[in-house]
């Protein structure tokens, strides 16, 4: 049957509604079609969520919490993560170079600092000049605890006056962070810390945030008394069932 003439102004009552009329005035052009569901596009995000989260149950875990799911998981698929977190340790190793806190001269600086930022992150700390800053002696107590602990990326210390003539006392402690010839951040006073409740995990963050600690490092605070706690359980579990490991001899 021949469908007549539409009028240009033809009464919709929801031009959404899964109707014939509502049909036949798509197929003519007067109403434009019905968008798509959300709810297909949803299921399939939430789907694709869950599936990410299965495959990536293991990232984050350290050496000691893999072989407490020995019993739990596939054996290939926990090797594969096992391999993997060895091969992170060993890439680590070979990258900490650094382990303690350099004290930059500024002949030095476009050497120790600007150019060296090409094979590692570094992290410049700019103190009091006078020494009498609190959040300056904050940071060099936490500057000296992270050195040794990321050994691959570079903390350096210098003087704020010595570093930049006439630089602000109410500025410091200044940090400064290089990576590629570049200043990709930087913190003046601690401010955007906690102030003077600023603690080295704070740091850690802030070492998270610029990508140059990965948020699973084992060497992180909140990672590293995980696996002290591990390694301690699983000393105590060895000792129930070893009789001659035993200090009451």
């Amino acid at each position: 049957m021949q469908m007549p003439d539409m009028p240009v102004n033809v009464p919709v009552d929801d031009p959404n509604a899964d109707t014939e009329w509502n049909d036949i005035l798509r197929k003519h052009g007067v109403i434009p079609e019905k968008p798509p569901s959300p709810t297909p596009m949803i299921q399939e995000a939430l789907e694709e969520a869950r599936r990410l989260a299965h495959e990536n149950r293991l990232e984050g875990k350290d050496l000691n919490e893999l072989a407490e799911l020995e019993d739990d998981e596939d054996d290939d698929f926990l090797e594969h993560y096992r391999n993997k977190r060895m091969q992170e340790l060993s890439t680590i190793n070979a990258a900490s170079v650094y382990n303690q806190v350099y004290h930059l001269q500024k002949p030095d600086y476009s050497r120790d600092v600007t150019e060296a930022s090409s094979k590692a992150y570094i992290l410049v700390l700019l103190t009091s000049s006078h020494g009498t800053n609190g959040e300056s002696r904050i940071m060099i107590d936490i500057w000296r605890e992270l050195a040794q602990r990321f050994g691959d990326v570079k903390f350096c210390q210098m003087r704020a006056d010595l570093c930049i003539e006439g630089y602000p006392e109410k500025n410091t402690p200044t940090v400064l962070i290089y990576k590629d010839g570049d200043i990709k951040k930087q913190l003046v006073t601690l401010r955007e810390l906690r102030g003077t409740r600023t603690n080295a995990q704070d740091v850690e963050q802030l070492l998270v945030d610029i990508s140059a600690v990965r948020i699973g490092d084992a060497r992180l605070s909140r990672n590293k008394a995980g696996a002290d706690a591990d390694a301690s359980r699983s000393k105590i579990r060895q000792s129930a069932v070893d009789p001659d490991d035993s200090d009451w001899d």
